[in-house]
């Protein structure tokens, strides 16, 4: 069963309203529900004095009206008597107002009595509803993300953490490279972040204090999973991350988790009408790679957010529905709104829900009671079915974090640049996986991308490698090859480890920035591009588009290798999006990869299948009426009527089809 729901706090509200709200919920098509994710001061009101009853209720409340229940485990809002009593639990942040307590988020992950009081509150909870018939599954926390803290259990976990890993002060200072401005350590209890800004600071350190503060994350977060594991039967555990990647290892934070989950809330305004609408696809398709499979969406916009910033323009009519598809036409299995009803009290009194706070019913519930009537109806269709893709893009944690420590050139972002990437490929229809980690490079692939694979240790070298001589296509970016696993500089020419896949290496290259330069393809057209020229020399290499300016005119920009059975196409700068989409359509072309050039701006495509099923999910998420031409006419699996081959779409329309097998 696809789940359909709300976020819900009972313990926002007077019990005279959960009566009427479960009512309504069950009226609006809602079949799940999450609840407790922050509500750690009403279940434990007093150190060791336990308070469940009001939970049991509203439980026991939606099981009678039909509806499952999502738990969270409320441990990103430690209670004042916990951060009063134990003030180890606060992190170490200096400048930031996040390491107070009453806000939330404020706990160090390293802090014993944290991780303590972390086991008991998690497995009070677990031993109550781990096997409740309601309770399908649980939340760990809320919206994880990296704490540089510095506290005395931080830095000495640290310690610990680099021990395990270099064994020897000596080796790590060669490892890092310590010896440059003379900071060679002589003592394990030297190393810990200071308050020098970290431009100035040793990137290894730096990138290494990341890693640990991300398995940090992961190891905070088992103690919840070994607790809710023990205790219950048959409930799954996900973990809602949220927004752009953040400097988080998802792939370890998800390793031991059931799926995936994100909290996705498309911006609603106009100047990103246009744009939003592709960085939410690539947000989808990055939590669907974290473990390949299919994902929940545990947060999805329900009204404008607001309260710590100026509030969002309210959605256009169609928005909430569309993006609702949007998410389930990518993987999702489960869509659950934020949130029921806009909060009257606390910080987030203007991050809207479905209902606003004079609680009559509106638009915006109309709209989400068209998509879960859809939804339901779909749903036996649709569960369990899966997003299968012929290309991928690999994401790199390792990557995007050195890059984040040591920008390369002004105006670059790694996250911004894989952006413009998977854009390429929606705008030509191509549906794409994004990659956690090069073992999940597979011969089912016929294209891979990697944008800018700054950190690159031999075992990625020698996947990517393998990929490409047992038939697959690579396409690199600049930046690709720079840096070992421990953050210090290749001693080879770029691009590094894999100059011999791609046939060329890098001779200089010009950080040309925010200037504005321009590249020709062998038919003569040219091309602007930006922000960084790699000048390239071939060694088995053959160019396909030159440098069209500058000292080094006529230089190889971009060039293709052939080796064994595949080919490795390397761009040596940064195009604009019509060279890539013209990139990406050839190597479609050449590759089997179906591909069309004539989709309107904002018009959206994806697939799912099982078996010999598929749907196809045609969504126009723009403000603007369009119209798609089908290969033949296709069922509407909305309407039961036949969609003709020139198949109009109203503003936020949207449209599943039923492919023949």
């Amino acid at each position: 069963m696809i789940g359909i729901g709300v976020d819900y706090y009972p313990e926002h509200w007077d019990r005279e309203l959960w009566e009427e709200d479960a009512r309504l919920m069950k009226e609006s098509g809602v079949n799940v529900v999450r609840m407790a994710e922050f509500a750690w001061c009403r279940m434990e009101p007093e150190e060791g004095r336990f308070d469940f009853g009001w939970l049991d209720d509203a439980i026991d409340l939606f099981q009678r009206n039909g509806i499952q229940v999502v738990l969270g485990v409320p441990t990103m809002t430690p209670p004042a008597w916990l951060t009063q009593r134990y003030p180890d639990v606060l992190p170490d942040l200096p400048g930031q107002a996040s390491s107070r307590p009453g806000v939330r988020g404020h706990r160090c992950y390293n802090s014993p009595s944290m991780r303590r009081f972390t086991r008991i509150i998690t497995e009070r909870m677990a031993m109550r509803y781990g096997k409740h018939p309601a309770v399908i599954g649980w939340q760990t926390d809320n919206e994880f993300m990296l704490h540089m803290c510095r506290c005395r259990h931080c830095k000495n976990g640290f310690v610990e953490w680099l021990r395990n890993e270099y064994g020897t002060l000596e080796r790590l200072n060669r490892e890092w490279g310590t010896v440059v401005w003379s900071g060679e350590f002589s003592d394990w209890e030297q190393i810990g972040l200071h308050e020098t800004p970290e431009r100035y600071m040793n990137p290894s350190l730096l990138l290494d204090y990341r890693r640990f503060q991300s398995e940090s994350v992961v190891n905070f977060q088992r103690v919840q999973v070994e607790e809710i594991r023990k205790h219950s039967e048959g409930q799954w555990i996900t973990h809602n991350t949220w927004t752009a990647p953040l400097p988080l290892d998802l792939a370890a934070l998800y390793g031991e988790l059931d799926f995936a989950s994100i909290d996705y809330y498309p911006a609603s305004s106009a100047d990103k009408a246009v744009s939003n609408p592709y960085s939410g696809a690539l947000l989808l398709d990055l939590i669907r790679g974290i473990k390949g499979k299919n994902f929940w969406v545990m947060e999805q916009y329900g009204g404008p957010p607001g309260s710590w910033m100026p509030t969002w323009p309210s959605p256009y009519p169609g928005f909430i529905r569309a993006f609702a598809w949007q998410s389930i036409s990518r993987g999702a299995d489960g869509v659950l709104f934020f949130r029921w009803r806009s909060g009257v009290a606390g910080a987030e009194q203007f991050w809207h829900g479905l209902i606003d706070h004079g609680n009559v019913p509106g638009r915006r519930l109309a709209e989400f009671r068209r998509f879960a009537e859809e939804a339901g109806a779909l749903s036996e269709r649709l569960y369990g079915s899966r997003v299968e893709n012929e290309a991928a893009i690999l994401y790199d944690f390792d990557s995007h974090t050195a890059l984040q420590l040591q920008p390369q050139v002004d105006g670059f972002d790694y996250y911004e640049h894989m952006k413009a990437v998977h854009r390429s490929f929606q705008k030509l229809g191509i549906g794409v996986d994004v990659l956690h980690t090069p073992d999940q490079i597979a011969s089912r692939y016929k294209l891979l991308v990697i944008p800018s694979l700054f950190v690159i240790g031999e075992h990625t070298a020698a996947k990517i490698r393998s990929f490409v001589e047992q038939g697959g296509t690579v396409v690199a970016t600049p930046r690709t090859g720079v840096k070992r696993t421990n953050n210090q500089c290749h001693m080879l020419q770029l691009p590094g480890p894999l100059a011999d896949c791609f046939g060329v290496r890098v001779s200089e290259y010009d950080p040309i920035g925010p200037g504005v330069h321009a590249i020709q393809d062998e038919s003569g057209n040219l091309y602007s591009c930006g922000l960084w020229n790699d000048l390239l020399e071939t060694t088995s290499a053959e160019p396909i588009a030159r440098h069209a300016e500058s000292f080094y005119k006529g230089t190889p920009a971009v060039t293709r290798n052939r080796l064994g059975s595949g080919q490795a196409y390397y761009v040596g700068t940064f195009p604009e999006e019509a060279y890539l989409r013209s990139l990406f359509g050839m190597i479609a072309g050449e590759t089997g990869i179906e591909a069309r050039t004539d989709l309107p701006e904002g018009v959206h495509l994806s697939r799912r299948k099982r078996g010999t099923e598929s749907v196809l999910f045609v969504l126009n998420l723009s403000r603007e009426p369009n119209a798609v031409q089908l290969e033949r006419p296709m069922k509407s699996l909305l309407t039961g009527t036949i969609a003709a081959p020139n198949l109009e779409l109203e503003p936020y329309g949207v449209e599943i089809l039923e492919i023949d097998s």
